[in-house]
Protein backbone atom coordinates (compact mmCIF):
# COMPACT_ATOMS: atom_id res chain seq x y z
CA UNK A 1 0.00 0.00 0.00
CA UNK A 2 2.75 2.46 1.09
CA UNK A 3 4.00 1.74 -2.92
CA UNK A 4 0.94 3.13 -4.03
CA UNK A 5 1.25 6.71 -2.70
CA UNK A 6 1.86 9.50 -4.85
CA UNK A 7 3.86 12.14 -2.41
CA UNK A 8 3.47 14.62 -5.31
CA UNK A 9 -0.32 14.51 -5.19
CA UNK A 10 -0.20 14.38 -1.15
CA UNK A 11 1.74 17.25 -1.68
CA UNK A 12 -1.21 19.24 -3.74
CA UNK A 13 -3.73 18.39 -1.50
CA UNK A 14 -1.63 19.81 1.88
CA UNK A 15 -0.52 22.99 -0.19
CA UNK A 16 -4.75 23.67 -0.97
CA UNK A 17 -4.88 23.58 2.80
CA UNK A 18 -2.41 25.69 3.49
CA UNK A 19 -3.61 28.20 1.25
CA UNK A 20 -7.35 28.02 2.59
CA UNK A 21 -5.40 27.97 6.39
CA UNK A 22 -3.78 31.30 5.61
CA UNK A 23 -7.07 33.40 5.10
CA UNK A 24 -8.36 32.02 8.36
CA UNK A 25 -5.25 31.03 10.29
CA UNK A 26 -6.26 33.99 13.11
CA UNK A 27 -9.83 31.94 13.94
CA UNK A 28 -8.56 28.75 12.95
CA UNK A 29 -5.56 29.40 15.81
CA UNK A 30 -6.61 30.89 18.61
CA UNK A 31 -9.78 28.79 20.02
CA UNK A 32 -7.44 25.22 19.65
CA UNK A 33 -4.63 27.59 21.14
CA UNK A 34 -5.79 29.14 24.12
CA UNK A 35 -7.59 26.33 25.72
CA UNK A 36 -4.11 24.70 26.97
CA UNK A 37 -2.92 27.88 27.97
CA UNK A 38 -5.39 28.39 30.21
CA UNK A 39 -5.30 25.37 31.90
CA UNK A 40 -1.69 25.90 31.84
CA UNK A 41 -2.15 29.32 34.09
CA UNK A 42 -5.05 28.17 35.67
CA UNK A 43 -3.92 24.80 36.60
CA UNK A 44 -0.27 25.41 36.81
CA UNK A 45 -0.14 28.82 39.04
CA UNK A 46 -3.87 28.41 40.41
CA UNK A 47 -3.98 24.81 41.45
CA UNK A 48 0.20 24.99 41.49
CA UNK A 49 -0.41 27.56 43.96
CA UNK A 50 -2.15 25.14 46.89
CA UNK A 51 0.38 22.12 46.50
CA UNK A 52 3.64 23.48 47.92
CA UNK A 53 5.37 20.11 47.33
CA UNK A 54 5.10 20.21 43.54
CA UNK A 55 4.45 17.14 42.15
CA UNK A 56 6.86 14.47 41.28
CA UNK A 57 9.91 16.55 42.44
CA UNK A 58 9.09 19.30 40.02
CA UNK A 59 6.56 22.42 40.33
CA UNK A 60 3.30 21.60 39.31
CA UNK A 61 3.41 24.02 36.63
CA UNK A 62 6.39 22.58 35.25
CA UNK A 63 4.87 18.99 35.47
CA UNK A 64 1.69 19.69 33.51
CA UNK A 65 3.34 21.83 30.71
CA UNK A 66 4.93 18.63 28.58
CA UNK A 67 1.20 16.98 28.74
CA UNK A 68 -0.54 20.48 27.94
CA UNK A 69 2.34 20.80 24.94
CA UNK A 70 1.29 17.40 23.32
CA UNK A 71 -2.55 18.07 24.11
CA UNK A 72 -1.87 21.19 21.73
CA UNK A 73 -0.58 18.95 19.06
CA UNK A 74 -4.18 16.62 19.47
CA UNK A 75 -6.25 19.72 19.22
CA UNK A 76 -4.82 20.95 16.17
CA UNK A 77 -4.61 17.72 14.31
CA UNK A 78 -8.10 16.43 15.94
CA UNK A 79 -10.04 19.42 14.39
CA UNK A 80 -8.33 19.73 11.09
CA UNK A 81 -9.68 15.66 10.58
CA UNK A 82 -12.72 15.77 11.77
CA UNK A 83 -14.97 18.94 11.40
CA UNK A 84 -12.31 20.58 8.44
CA UNK A 85 -12.03 17.75 7.05
CA UNK A 86 -15.81 16.53 6.81
CA UNK A 87 -16.85 20.06 5.19
CA UNK A 88 -14.35 19.85 2.20
CA UNK A 89 -15.44 15.69 1.61
CA UNK A 90 -19.15 16.33 2.28
CA UNK A 91 -20.05 20.16 1.73
CA UNK A 92 -17.52 21.81 -0.75
CA UNK A 93 -16.67 18.31 -1.94
CA UNK A 94 -13.08 18.88 -2.66
CA UNK A 95 -12.65 15.10 -2.36
CA UNK A 96 -14.82 14.28 -5.86
CA UNK A 97 -12.82 17.30 -7.18
CA UNK A 98 -9.53 15.53 -6.32
CA UNK A 99 -10.39 11.75 -7.14
CA UNK A 100 -11.32 13.36 -10.65
CA UNK A 101 -7.71 13.95 -11.30
CA UNK A 102 -5.19 11.21 -11.42
CA UNK A 103 -4.82 11.47 -7.41
CA UNK A 104 -5.78 8.23 -5.79
CA UNK A 105 -7.52 8.18 -1.87
CA UNK A 106 -4.31 6.69 -0.37
CA UNK A 107 -2.65 10.38 -1.68
CA UNK A 108 -5.45 12.43 -0.29
CA UNK A 109 -5.46 10.65 3.20
CA UNK A 110 -1.76 11.36 3.47
CA UNK A 111 -1.83 15.24 2.10
CA UNK A 112 -4.69 15.54 4.59
CA UNK A 113 -2.39 14.13 7.91
CA UNK A 114 0.82 15.99 6.52
CA UNK A 115 -1.58 19.37 6.77
CA UNK A 116 -2.89 18.19 9.82
CA UNK A 117 0.46 17.58 11.24
CA UNK A 118 1.93 20.49 10.35
CA UNK A 119 -0.87 22.06 12.49
CA UNK A 120 -0.09 20.20 15.40
CA UNK A 121 3.56 21.15 14.84
CA UNK A 122 2.35 24.76 14.86
CA UNK A 123 -0.09 24.54 17.64
CA UNK A 124 2.36 22.85 19.61
CA UNK A 125 5.66 24.93 18.86
CA UNK A 126 3.71 28.42 20.13
CA UNK A 127 2.74 26.42 23.20
CA UNK A 128 6.71 25.47 23.63
CA UNK A 129 7.11 29.21 22.92
CA UNK A 130 5.13 30.48 25.78
CA UNK A 131 6.69 27.92 27.95
CA UNK A 132 10.15 28.78 27.11
CA UNK A 133 9.31 32.69 27.97
CA UNK A 134 7.66 31.56 31.23
CA UNK A 135 11.69 31.02 32.31
CA UNK A 136 11.76 34.85 31.95
CA UNK A 137 9.58 34.97 34.76
CA UNK A 138 11.49 32.40 37.22
CA UNK A 139 9.33 29.45 36.08
CA UNK A 140 11.34 26.85 34.49
CA UNK A 141 9.16 24.55 32.35
CA UNK A 142 11.63 23.11 29.90
CA UNK A 143 15.18 21.57 31.17
CA UNK A 144 15.60 18.05 29.59
CA UNK A 145 18.09 17.06 27.16
CA UNK A 146 15.85 16.27 24.18
CA UNK A 147 14.23 19.90 23.89
CA UNK A 148 15.27 19.96 20.00
CA UNK A 149 13.57 17.16 19.08
CA UNK A 150 9.77 18.33 20.08
CA UNK A 151 9.26 19.06 16.70
CA UNK A 152 9.36 15.70 15.39
CA UNK A 153 7.57 14.80 18.54
CA UNK A 154 5.23 17.03 17.75
CA UNK A 155 4.95 15.81 14.21
CA UNK A 156 4.65 12.53 14.99
CA UNK A 157 1.69 13.40 17.98
CA UNK A 158 -0.05 15.04 14.74
CA UNK A 159 0.51 12.00 12.36
CA UNK A 160 -1.27 10.00 15.19
CA UNK A 161 -4.26 12.23 15.38
CA UNK A 162 -4.64 13.40 12.07
CA UNK A 163 -5.43 9.77 11.32
CA UNK A 164 -7.25 8.55 14.31
CA UNK A 165 -9.46 11.28 13.30
CA UNK A 166 -9.47 10.84 9.51
CA UNK A 167 -10.60 7.23 10.24
CA UNK A 168 -13.86 8.25 12.33
CA UNK A 169 -14.37 10.74 9.68
CA UNK A 170 -15.13 7.64 7.55
CA UNK A 171 -17.61 6.03 9.41
CA UNK A 172 -20.39 9.37 10.05
CA UNK A 173 -22.60 10.84 7.88
CA UNK A 174 -23.64 13.65 9.77
CA UNK A 175 -21.32 15.89 11.08
CA UNK A 176 -23.29 16.41 14.71
CA UNK A 177 -21.63 13.23 15.40
CA UNK A 178 -18.70 14.78 16.47
CA UNK A 179 -19.91 15.79 19.58
CA UNK A 180 -19.27 12.07 20.30
CA UNK A 181 -15.76 11.85 19.07
CA UNK A 182 -15.07 15.04 21.46
CA UNK A 183 -16.83 14.41 24.43
CA UNK A 184 -16.34 10.76 24.51
CA UNK A 185 -12.85 10.46 23.32
CA UNK A 186 -10.58 13.46 23.25
CA UNK A 187 -12.25 15.10 26.53
CA UNK A 188 -11.60 11.71 28.38
CA UNK A 189 -7.99 11.21 26.78
CA UNK A 190 -7.31 14.80 28.13
CA UNK A 191 -8.15 14.15 31.82
CA UNK A 192 -6.92 10.81 32.24
CA UNK A 193 -3.17 10.18 30.16
CA UNK A 194 -0.60 11.51 32.64
CA UNK A 195 -1.12 15.35 32.15
CA UNK A 196 -2.42 16.30 35.51
CA UNK A 197 -1.29 13.59 37.49
CA UNK A 198 0.76 10.87 37.33
CA UNK A 199 -1.42 7.65 36.30
CA UNK A 200 1.47 5.49 36.98
CA UNK A 201 0.32 5.88 40.95
CA UNK A 202 -2.87 3.88 39.79
CA UNK A 203 -2.06 0.40 38.14
CA UNK A 204 -5.26 -0.03 36.56
CA UNK A 205 -5.53 3.20 35.08
CA UNK A 206 -2.21 2.84 33.74
CA UNK A 207 -2.86 -0.09 32.48
CA UNK A 208 -5.79 1.27 30.39
CA UNK A 209 -3.83 4.47 29.54
CA UNK A 210 -1.28 2.47 27.91
CA UNK A 211 -3.85 1.54 24.73
CA UNK A 212 -4.60 5.38 24.38
CA UNK A 213 -2.61 7.69 22.16
CA UNK A 214 -2.12 10.89 24.23
CA UNK A 215 -0.85 9.01 26.62
CA UNK A 216 2.21 7.81 25.20
CA UNK A 217 2.72 11.78 23.50
CA UNK A 218 2.53 13.27 26.97
CA UNK A 219 5.15 10.45 28.38
CA UNK A 220 6.93 11.35 25.17
CA UNK A 221 7.28 15.21 25.70
CA UNK A 222 7.99 14.99 29.19
CA UNK A 223 10.59 12.77 28.18
CA UNK A 224 11.83 15.40 25.94
CA UNK A 225 11.23 18.52 27.72
CA UNK A 226 12.18 17.89 31.21
CA UNK A 227 14.38 14.14 31.43
CA UNK A 228 14.84 11.51 31.65
CA UNK A 229 14.94 10.86 28.10
CA UNK A 230 14.50 6.96 28.77
CA UNK A 231 13.56 3.60 27.66
CA UNK A 232 9.83 4.72 28.20
CA UNK A 233 10.31 7.64 25.91
CA UNK A 234 11.24 5.61 23.18
CA UNK A 235 8.68 3.07 23.89
CA UNK A 236 5.86 5.77 23.48
CA UNK A 237 7.68 7.09 19.87
CA UNK A 238 7.58 3.43 19.12
CA UNK A 239 4.09 2.80 20.19
CA UNK A 240 2.79 5.75 18.01
CA UNK A 241 4.68 4.96 14.84
CA UNK A 242 2.99 1.50 14.76
CA UNK A 243 0.11 2.77 15.08
CA UNK A 244 -0.04 5.28 12.55
CA UNK A 245 1.92 2.27 10.19
CA UNK A 246 -1.57 0.53 10.79
CA UNK A 247 -3.95 3.45 10.08
CA UNK A 248 -2.17 4.37 6.67
CA UNK A 249 -3.10 0.81 5.83
CA UNK A 250 -7.29 1.28 7.41
CA UNK A 251 -7.72 4.84 6.84
CA UNK A 252 -7.78 5.05 2.76
CA UNK A 253 -9.70 1.78 2.63
CA UNK A 254 -12.35 3.18 5.14
CA UNK A 255 -12.35 6.76 2.79
CA UNK A 256 -12.80 4.71 -0.39
CA UNK A 257 -15.69 2.79 1.17
CA UNK A 258 -17.14 6.20 2.89
CA UNK A 259 -16.89 8.21 -0.93
CA UNK A 260 -18.76 5.45 -3.03
CA UNK A 261 -21.21 4.63 -0.53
Amino acid sequence: MFGDIDLGMAWAVFRRNAAEYRRTWITSLVPNFFEPLLYLVGMGLGLGYYLSGGMEGQSYLAFIAPGLTASAAMNGASFETTYNMFVRMSYARLYDAYLSTPAQVEDVAVGEAMWASARALLYGAVFLLVSAGMGLFGYRLMSGPGVALMPLALLLIGATFALIGQLFTSFIRHIDLYSYYFTLWLTPLFLFSGIFFPVERFPAGESIAWFTPLYHAVRLCRGLMQGPLDEAAGVSALWMLVVCALLLRLVPARLRARLWR
